[in-house]
C-alpha cells in the first residue's frame, strides 16, 4: 500500500474523532473582542494539542494585551526543515451565539459558529501531523501559530506572523478552501473612517447659520466611490453611515466606514492621493480620514507558485485534482506573501457560509483535505 493510500484510509478511519475535536473547539466560543473568552479558548486548545500531539520542542504564548494571545508551538519532525501552519482561533460570533445555534450534524453537513472559519482547519492540521507520525512518513518539524485577532485586522499578531514565516520552509494557511480549491491570490484591504464636522443650527428658524455635515458627506461619498477601478481589481464600499441628531437640526456631525480592496499594490498611492484631493463646497465644513492599509494584496510569487505545484502533486498522489483560485477576502497569508515568502492558503475545511448563519462544513471532505495536507507537509522536508 502506498503512503498516500494509507493516509487517505487512516483519515477516513479517524473522521469521528476529527468531528469530536471540531465540536470541542466550537463549544469554546472565542469572539475576537472578548479577551476572557479568548484566553479560556486558547487554554483549552493548548490542552488539546498536548493530548493529541504530546510534548512540543518549543512553546511560547505571546501576550497581546486586550487582543487574543498568540500561541507559537513546534512539534518535532523526522527530517530537516520546518513547516508553519498558520491558523486563527478567534471568530466573528459573540458569546451566547452557541446557545441559540448549537453544533448540529445533519447528514454530511455540520453547522455551528466558527466551524468553517476556521476551527475545522486547526483540527485538520493536528490530524495531518498525527497521521504522518502513525504511518512513519518522513516530515519536517511542524510549527503551529495560533492567532486571536485575525477577524479584526491582526494588529497584535502581525509581527509574530512575519517573524515565524521568515523562519519557515513554507507557510500553509488553514483557512477554508473555496469548494476544495486552494487560495492563491487575495486582495489587499484598506479600512478607513471619514468624519465630517459641520455647524449645528435650527433647520426652521435659522437654517443658513448651519453647515450640514450630512449634506457635506453626501458630496464626499461619490468622490470616494469614484476612486474605485474594478478593471484594476480595486473596489470601494461604504459599509456604514451615520450623522445628525434630529429632523429639525442642521447636522453638526456625520461619519462613514470605508472598505477598500485592491489587487495591485500601486493602487494604495492612487487612493491616498484621491483622499488628499477630496473637497466640499461649504468652507465651514471640516473633515478628516483616519485608518490605514490593513493588509497588502496577496499575489503569486515564484516561491508560492512552487509551493502550489507541490500541493497539486500531493493531491494527485491521493487521486485528486487541486485547483487554485482568487478571492476578494483577506487573511494572514497576505502578510506572508508581501514578504516574498512561500505561502499557500485555503487548505482547511470544505464548506460555505463564513460569517453567516449558514456557516457549515462538509465533514465527508475532511479525510481528503487531511491526507492532502499531510502529503504536502511531507513533501516540504529538506533533503
Amino acid at each position: 500500500m502506498s503512503s498516500a493510500t494509507a493516509l487517505t484510509g487512516a483519515a477516513e478511519r479517524d473522521l469521528p474523532e476529527v468531528i469530536a475535536d471540531l465540536r470541542r473547539l466550537v463549544e469554546h466560543e472565542t469572539p475576537s473582542n472578548d479577551k476572557a473568552a479568548l484566553d479560556a479558548g486558547l487554554a483549552d486548545i493548548a490542552d488539546w494539542l498536548a493530548e493529541r500531539l504530546g510534548e512540543p520542542t518549543a512553546r511560547t504564548r505571546h501576550d497581546c494585551g486586550d487582543r487574543g494571545d498568540v500561541l507559537d508551538i513546534t512539534f518535532p519532525g523526522t527530517a530537516a526543515g520546518t513547516v508553519l501552519l498558520l491558523c486563527h482561533y478567534d471568530t466573528v460570533w459573540p458569546i451566547g451565539t452557541l446557545a441559540e445555534w448549537p453544533f448540529t450534524a445533519e447528514g454530511d453537513r455540520i453547522t455551528a459558529p466558527g466551524c468553517l472559519d476556521m476551527k475545522l482547519g486547526i483540527v485538520h492540521g493536528v490530524w495531518a501531523l498525527r497521521l504522518l507520525r502513525e504511518l512513519e512518513i518522513p516530515h519536517p518539524a511542524v510549527r503551529f501559530l495560533l492567532t486571536g485577532d485575525e477577524e479584526i485586522g491582526s494588529i497584535a499578531s502581525r509581527p509574530h506572523i512575519e517573524r515565524a514565516c521568515a523562519e519557515a520552509t513554507a507557510t500553509l494557511v488553514l483557512e477554508p478552501s473555496r469548494e476544495g480549491m486552494a487560495k492563491v491570490r487575495r486582495k489587499g484591504l484598506g479600512m478607513f473612517d471619514l468624519a465630517v464636522y459641520g455647524v449645528e443650527a435650527h433647520a426652521g428658524l435659522d437654517p443658513t447659520a448651519g453647515a450640514s455635515a450630512i449634506h457635506a458627506i453626501a458630496e464626499l461619498v461619490p468622490q470616494i466611490t469614484a476612486l474605485a477601478a474594478p478593471e484594476r481589481g480595486t473596489t470601494i464600499n461604504i459599509g456604514a453611515l451615520t450623522g445628525g441628531t434630529g429632523r429639525n437640526v442642521v447636522a453638526g456631525r456625520a461619519s462613514c466606514e470605508i472598505d477598500i480592496r485592491i489587487q495591485d499594490p500601486a493602487e494604495t498611492a492612487r487612493i491616498d492621493a484621491g483622499f488628499a484631493a477630496l473637497a466640499v463646497t461649504d468652507d465651514r465644513i471640516k473633515f478628516d480620514i483616519t485608518g490605514d492599509w490593513n493588509r497588502p494584496p496577496m499575489n503569486p510569487n515564484p516561491p508560492s507558485e512552487r509551493l502550489f505545484d507541490a500541493a497539486r502533486a500531493a493531491a494527485q498522489d491521493i487521486g485528486r485534482d487541486l485547483e487554485g483560485t482568487a478571492v476578494g477576502g483577506v487573511s494572514d497569508a497576505n502578510f506572508v506573501s508581501a514578504l516574498g515568502k512561500p505561502v499557500l492558503d485555503g487548505l482547511g475545511a470544505v464548506g460555505a457560509g463564513p460569517h453567516s448563519r449558514d456557516e457549515h462544513v462538509i465533514p465527508g471532505e475532511s479525510p481528503g483535505q487531511i491526507a492532502m495536507l499531510a502529503g504536502l507537509i511531507s513533501r516540504l522536508r529538506d533533503n
